[in-house]
């Protein structure tokens, strides 16, 4: 059966509102949480990036979740800290903490000074880090001399059930590559031929574990409604992954939007006011393979969303 997650969105909400709505999401029915982890926002209209690795371990301590957290290991959190951190939270809640190791977008990385690589060498430090972390995970003691540096780091918290390393992805390309190593996969809502083929890909290759898909998604009072938060909080979000990986400020971001149309905005966010037509959709997503689906809804105030999709939109797709 497909579980249904709540997306918590760091860069559109502060931090101690986002614990009080997932406390909420797990009281409507939702099955579990990841969240973003951003150092700026991608648009000053979302206006928020609180630190995503406190939050979590205020969340897990406060809701009986599961949750996840997309990571870019390399430049702004050294692979040595990443597994610390990760081994706390995952020893204090076996089974309970996943990360999804990513390369990262400049936004978020180039507030260390240091260049911001092309993408082949993101994809190989990326790499380099994925192997330093389980290592570390496993409780050896990793010196390491490459892309990133590592001198004789040791985990000393070690968990008794190690956390799963996912992958996010959004191409066919990256699907086949992180196969050797993923624990399981994560993508977001795009074209449903593209997600066949991303899904296949990873399979193909040798791909394990479970299937994730992050589904971005407006919902209102009226279609009008829907369209308007829609586009004040997602336009930012309809880039190619070229702009979104290498944009570096957030008034880089909000800048590129402003040609941004509605219709484009339909093309990255699930928008209807029609609460059949978002379980149709989940149904659709569901089908293609996806073991877990986390809705993401592109608004600031979340309540009523969680409210009439906890009892209108879960019963019914699960």
């Amino acid at each position: 059966m497909t579980r249904l997650g709540f997306h918590a969105s760091h860069e559109q909400i502060s931090p101690r509102q986002l614990l009080t709505d997932v406390k909420a999401a797990e009281q409507a029915g939702f099955d579990m949480a990841m969240c973003s982890d951003h150092f700026q926002p991608w648009s000053s209209r979302q206006g928020h990036a609180g630190y995503a690795w406190s939050w979590l371990g205020a969340a897990l301590a406060t809701t009986g979740l599961e949750f996840g957290c997309v990571c870019a290991p390399g430049q702004r959190y050294h692979p040595a800290i990443v597994a610390q951190k990760l081994a706390t939270l995952a020893q204090m809640f076996p089974g309970r903490i996943w990360t999804a190791l990513g390369s990262g977008e400049a936004i978020n990385e180039v507030v260390t000074g240091e260049v911001w690589p092309r993408k082949e060498l993101r994809v190989r430090r990326l790499e380099e880090c994925v192997d330093v972390i389980r290592r570390l995970l496993r409780g050896e003691e990793v010196s390491s001399e490459g892309l990133v540096t590592v001198d004789r780091a040791r985990v000393w918290e070690v968990p008794e059930q190690q956390p799963l390393l996912l992958a996010p992805v959004v191409s066919t390309e990256s699907a086949r590559r992180v196969a050797r190593w993923a624990d399981g996969l994560i993508t977001v809502n795009q074209e449903v031929s593209m997600l066949r083929d991303i899904v296949d890909h990873y399979r193909d290759a040798g791909g394990r574990g479970r299937l994730a898909l992050q589904l971005h998604l407006s919902w209102g009072a009226s279609q009008a409604e829907a369209e308007a938060i829609a586009f004040d909080q997602w336009r930012s979000n309809v880039f190619s992954a070229a702009i979104t990986w290498d944009t570096p400020t957030v008034a880089g971001f909000d800048a590129a939007s402003e040609h941004v149309t509605l219709e484009s905005v339909h093309s990255s966010v699930r928008i209807s006011a029609d609460v059949e037509q978002h379980s149709a959709w989940i149904k659709e997503y569901a089908e293609l393979g996806f073991d877990d689906i986390y809705l993401h809804f592109v608004g600031q105030d979340q309540s009523r969303f969680i409210e009439e999709f906890g009892t209108r939109v879960l019963p019914v797709c699960r």
